[in-house]
């Protein structure tokens, strides 16, 4: 347990940031596989319609360092050629 006050302040920052990145991976996880699953269904419209909310979802990820921009810039290209391949 931290000791001076400095440090219990750092304990009580850094618990509050994991519990921040993992609300933003877990956002971006979930809406990838929402997008993912309509593809797979064969549900463009639907597919098409999620899939600004998989590149908004991705962006803030990579924009709070929770992932890395080229991994964000992978998966939203990714979810681009899926798009491409059912339609």
């Amino acid at each position: 347990m931290p000791i001076t006050k400095s440090a219990k302040k750092a304990l009580r920052k850094s618990l509050r940031m994991k519990a921040m990145n993992l609300r933003r991976k877990e956002a971006y996880k979930n809406t990838l596989k929402k997008f993912i699953k309509l593809a797979a269904e064969g549900k463009n419209k639907e597919a098409e319609q999620t899939l600004p909310k998989v590149y908004k979802s991705l962006d803030k990820a990579a924009k709070t360092n929770v992932i890395a921009k080229n991994k964000a810039s992978r998966l939203k290209s990714k979810a681009q050629r899926l798009l491409q391949k059912t339609a």
